[in-house]
């Protein structure tokens, strides 16, 4: 059935997704395509806008693009590497900036287009200087003919342009991501410009899940991985609703990298809503061995991958489930884009279930995912709606590879190309001017960089850096002080990152052990074991407890505890706290936390004797991901 829609050409852009979503959640339904599209599968676009990307327009091979889209009488909105094609499209000129912009950045209008000018009607409504979220190092040198300047930012003249006469806009910045607060309010107005009418609602979008799922199963059984975590979950209510309990067998396994008392708390919530069609296997020595002496994030996460499928095929054996039975996973859009699974797309990190033997299910029509094409504001709201508890659909989120992608792991070697970058890196961050803070705080500041990588993402690209460690003056006993404004430590962290070409993620000392010196801690030979998986869940508990207690699990959308093979000894550790706050996973603040619950926590953690030193990560997204593998 035909529908008018907005169409977004994805050029490989971590977020052209959520621009999708965007207009969906808006009350306008909305399609994804490739740039090469033919013209004549666009007949019922309203309006056309074009991602980000992770190409520079100037690379040798960049995404294939049919110009022939700019002469469409449609109109069209260019984003970021959209922003470039559309300049370029009209003899503009784009390059390398001197500096990027990599999060926060303040839209300024030009004069003349002041405020909710009538001018430029995506800003209709919108009132002032406006803060908006950047991830690029291009920029345009040279508009393209028939373009006026409509907003610019302090490292970024062309920020906003239109062509009235073509009916084109192109800006720098990401409007989709909840960073730039007026981005939906840019959508509305696209979309009114457009001509649209509201057609899509979340009843629809239910809808349109449980005929799939219908239409996908044709009359077949589904086995379900079924982590415990909110994605899964509610995937298991939607195959329940869709083909019966009957039909439907959840398989929740025990991977041994499981929080602290996590399966059995699973399973008593399912119960409890009235589940009883799923099984437990308890399969943690077969995924410890998998992944034994292996340091390479990537590899473990594949090897994590692979073993699901190893455990399924032997549950499968001992269940008599025969060849007609369809794999279900509760996979996200998220998890494909980062996977670098759409034609454009740069991999992040490859997510578990994105390995190769799931890809050759997948190959052969034999896996269903009926989320995919969803965020998790968009699961979580499906999941109210088909009545599942706030228990169940408002926890944090839990990946199937579970803490093992929170161990980072080291073979204890040296890297001659680590200790030259980590030279480099700690020469960018001590000639970076951090005078945010009063003199009283960095009286005693002192510099240094972490001497593990993390992964991170800027530009659309995964990056594989250092992070930097702010250590505040000593307040005894060990502990250290922790900045109270949260305005300074994002410019702080902000500066660092975008400054820097060997830094992604900014860090502060909360605590060290007090007979430590910083000589003494060193990266030591370490695995994903289950002594490390221990020591983990012991401190993780310790953090998610207090924020139950203090009210603080339910405002904040994730926390990660993260276990540095970097200490005085083999047996010991160095943790890393990670609040972040977000709505959809493409975009993130970290958190925080009053005062008192953080003295809490970090007591509490120090008094642990296994802990040598804590850190607090205070990285946005981008340039880091959520997590540090």
């Amino acid at each position: 059935m035909s529908r008018d829609k907005i169409i977004v050409l994805d050029f490989g852009s971590q977020y052209a997704h959520l621009i999708a979503k965007r207009f969906r959640m808006l009350g306008y339904y909305s399609e994804i395509a490739l740039p090469s599209a033919d013209i004549s599968t666009l007949a019922d676009a309203k309006g056309i806008v074009f991602s980000g990307g992770p190409s520079s327009v100037y690379d040798e091979k960049t995404p294939e693009f049919n110009s022939e889209i700019l002469n469409l009488d449609i109109p069209i909105l260019g984003l970021c590497y959209g922003h470039y094609i559309v300049q370029l499209g009209y003899n503009g000129k784009v390059g390398k900036g001197d500096v990027g912009e990599f999060g926060f950045a303040t839209l300024k209008f030009a004069d003349g287009m002041g405020g909710a000018s009538s001018k430029c009607p995506l800003f209709k409504g919108i009132e002032g200087e406006q803060q908006v979220w950047m991830s690029h190092q291009d920029t345009v040198f040279t508009m393209g003919e028939g373009f006026e300047l409509v907003g610019f930012t302090k490292d970024c003249p062309y920020a906003a342009t239109q062509n009235l006469a073509k009916r084109r806009f192109s800006l720098q910045f990401h409007c989709e991501v909840k960073d730039t607060p007026c981005g939906n309010q840019i959508f509305q107005n696209f979309a009114d410009y457009c001509g649209m009418e509201k057609n899509w609602d979340q009843d629809t979008v239910l809808n349109v899940i449980l005929e799939n799922i219908k239409k996908e199963a044709d009359g077949r059984n589904v086995l379900l991985f079924l982590s415990g975590g909110v994605d899964s979950t509610i995937t298991f209510a939607l195959l329940n609703k869709a083909l019966g309990q009957d039909r439907v067998l959840g398989l929740h396994i025990d991977n041994g990298f499981m929080r602290k008392n996590e399966s059995a708390n699973v399973a008593a919530a399912y119960r409890k809503f009235g589940f009883t069609n799923f099984i437990v296997e308890d399969a943690s020595e077969s995924f410890l061995k998998a992944i034994a002496g292996l340091t390479d994030p990537q590899k473990k996460r594949m090897a994590v991958g692979e073993n699901f499928i190893t455990v399924r095929n032997d549950v499968t054996a001992r269940q008599n489930l025969d060849d007609s039975w369809l794999l279900a996973q509760g996979t996200l859009y998220p998890d494909i884009i980062e996977s670098g699974g759409t034609k454009n797309s740069h991999t992040i990190k490859t997510h578990h279930n994105r390995v190769a033997g799931i890809q050759e299910l997948i190959a052969k029509g034999l896996i269903i995912e009926p989320i995919r094409d969803l965020y998790k504001d968009e699961v979580r709201a499906i999941g109210k709606k088909l009545g599942l508890p706030d228990e169940l659909v408002m926890r944090h989120p839990f990946p199937g590879p579970g803490l093992s992608i929170n161990v980072l792991c080291n073979d204890g070697k040296e890297n001659p190309k680590d200790a030259e970058e980590l030279k480099l890196a700690q020469k960018e961050l001590d000639e970076i001017k951090l005078d945010m803070f009063c003199p009283k705080c960095t009286a005693n500041l002192k510099r240094s960089i972490l001497p593990v990588r993390s992964v991170g993402v800027q530009g659309d690209f995964r990056t594989y850096r250092f992070p930097a460690l702010l250590t505040f003056r000593d307040e005894g006993n060990g502990f250290y002080h922790f900045p109270d404004k949260r305005e300074k430590i994002e410019d702080c962290s902000s500066t660092i990152t975008n400054s820097a070409k060997y830094i992604n993620r900014t860090c502060i000392k909360l605590y060290q052990k007090p007979d430590l010196s910083d000589d003494d801690l060193k990266i030591q030979e370490g695995y994903c074991d289950r002594r490390r998986l221990d020591q983990l869940r012991e401190v993780d508990n310790i953090v998610l407890t207090e924020l139950h207690k203090s009210g603080w699990y339910d405002k904040i959308f994730q926390h990660l505890t993260i276990d540095l093979p970097y200490a005085s000894a083999a047996d010991r550790a160095t943790f890393v706290l990670r609040p972040v706050i977000s709505e959809d996973v493409m975009t993130a603040r970290f958190a925080m936390w009053p005062k008192d619950l953080l003295e809490t926590i970090v007591h509490k953690i120090a008094e642990l004797p296994f802990v040598d030193a804590l850190y607090f990560d205070a990285t946005n997204k981008p340039p880091a991901t959520f997590g540090w593998e």
